[in-house]
């Protein structure tokens, strides 16, 4: 496969353009750091919906979290992914989004992980277009860190 080509105007042009500031890397909450680069590979860690250092909200999905705040919540998470991105080897040194792995903390029966995730998905799309395609998984578990709905890490490969 082949990695799509570069924009015009670079990512943090996008960003401007669509009205989107990267928040400040959210501090880790346990033994690990935001984002580590292997080659023109960049892995971040998972990433909660932290809004100036605390959840946006706890609960699980299809209980006390609707599907649309959750998927809102996976935009966030996103969001934090890329400001740890950025912080490590710069926004515009991302040649594409390659895999994106949400992890949503759900009630039993409910079904809905890849709508929320879209959440995370649509973001990527609109801020890097062809670029942002990616191969993702959606998964349910019980709980995640802290309570939060949903936890979202991204795979980038970087420009050569």
């Amino acid at each position: 496969m082949t990695t799509p080509a570069a924009p015009a105007q670079s990512w943090k042009a996008r960003l401007s353009e669509l009205g989107i500031r990267l928040p400040a890397v959210a501090a880790p909450v346990a033994a690990y750091v935001p984002a580590v680069r292997t080659g023109n590979l960049v892995f971040t860690s998972g990433q909660l919906p932290f809004v100036d250092g605390g959840l946006r909200r706890t609960g699980k999905v299809g209980g006390s979290v609707d599907v649309e705040a959750a998927a809102a919540d996976a935009k966030l998470c996103a969001l934090n992914a890329l400001a740890a991105v950025d912080d490590l080897v710069g926004l515009d040194s991302v040649a594409r989004i390659v895999r994106v792995v949400g992890y949503v903390a759900s009630v039993e029966g409910f079904t809905g992980q890849p709508r929320v995730v879209n959440g995370a998905s649509e973001l990527l799309g609109r801020i890097f277009g062809e670029a942002g395609q990616h191969a993702r998984s959606a998964v349910g578990v019980a709980e995640l860190p802290l309570g939060a709905p949903v936890e979202v890490e991204l795979t980038v490969e970087l420009r050569p």
